[in-house]
């Protein structure tokens, strides 16, 4: 396996944050080099329409908002690879990041590799995912189902949290859950259930997914667990909030992650790690806010420190 020159910053990642990071370590003239992932872009890039990205009042399309990002960080010197890292060894300086074909040494890493959303896997979610009805995000595309009846899959605190945003817009929300009460926390589930815009639908699991002929989502099949017996809810949107996974796994370690896998930053920061010069940014180390302009922050975060990492410690 061959050894490549030492990088001054490795990016792994190119959503917000990795590329944010681009564009700042980039502008330092570290020459960044960033390694892209199965999904190029990241999760906005399934989203059809971006309205609560700071500087576009008309909204713009996820897909294009990370290629006006790619091609800000490319101006500025930024080189790209399709790779994945498989391993990780922090032990030693320069840091190692092990792919399938080969080792990259770098002086300073910022892991920018995001969360996947949880999915249910029932027929017609795949297909209509991202801009079709079927989303994992009522803060991104909430405001598309104005007076229009919705559904939240899901009974933890992001569900109730989901189901209570969406009573701003939906005429009416359908919260289907396996279990006879929610698992979220005492106040957000009863805060949920008492809400008159908000109908649980209890015992219940989603099978499938209506309307892929038609390209648009049209219904949601659900089944009783206790009765057997099949309904549909006639819904234009699902949302689906049973969860992410943050994408840690060859980090891990020797960075240290939470109960649920995302990064817990060192020293009371939130970009720094234990391992000098390694920084994480974006959704795989917040599993707060989960937004597009929060993980660009991140990444700006940890440009600018690890840029400052470099001059301390020669660069």
């Amino acid at each position: 396996m061959s050894h490549s020159p030492v990088e001054n910053v490795v990016i792994i990642g190119t959503g917000c944050a990795g590329l944010t990071a681009a564009i700042y370590t980039g502008r330092a003239n570290l020459s960044p080099l960033v390694l892209e992932g199965p999904l190029p872009g990241g999760q906005l890039t399934t989203t059809s329409e971006v309205e609560n990205f700071p500087g576009f009042p008309e909204g713009i399309d996820g897909f294009q908002l990370m290629d006006n990002l790619r091609q800000q960080a490319t101006k500025f010197g930024t080189r790209f690879e399709t790779t994945l890292v498989t391993s990780v060894d922090f032990s030693v300086m320069p840091r190692k990041l092990v792919t399938s074909d080969r080792v990259i040494l770098a002086k300073s890493v910022i892991i920018a590799t995001g969360a996947s959303p949880r999915m249910t896997g029932i027929p017609g979610e795949k297909e209509l995912y991202g801009g079709k009805g079927v989303t994992t995000c009522a803060t991104c595309d909430g405001a598309f189902y104005k007076k229009m009846e919705v559904a939240v899959i899901g009974g933890g605190d992001s569900a109730a949290e989901e189901a209570l945003f969406l009573t701003r817009f939906a005429s009416k929300v359908y919260l289907v859950h396996r279990r006879d009460s929610l698992r979220a926390s005492k106040i957000m589930a009863d805060r949920a259930t008492s809400h008159e815009k908000i109908t649980c639908v209890w015992d219940s699991v989603p099978v499938a997914v209506e309307g892929v002929e038609k390209g648009a989502v049209s219904g949601l099949q659900v089944k009783n667990v206790k009765t057997g017996a099949l309904s549909t809810l006639p819904v234009k949107g699902i949302f689906v909030a049973i969860g992410h996974v943050p994408n840690t796994q060859p980090f891990t370690p020797p960075l240290d992650v939470d109960h649920n896998g995302y990064f817990k930053p060192a020293h009371g920061s939130h970009i720094q790690t234990k391992v000098p010069g390694v920084y994480v940014a974006g959704d795989c180390a917040d599993h707060v806010y989960r937004q597009a302009i929060t993980a660009a922050g991140m990444g700006c975060a940890a440009a600018i420190e690890a840029e400052r990492w470099l001059a301390e410690h020669g660069g």
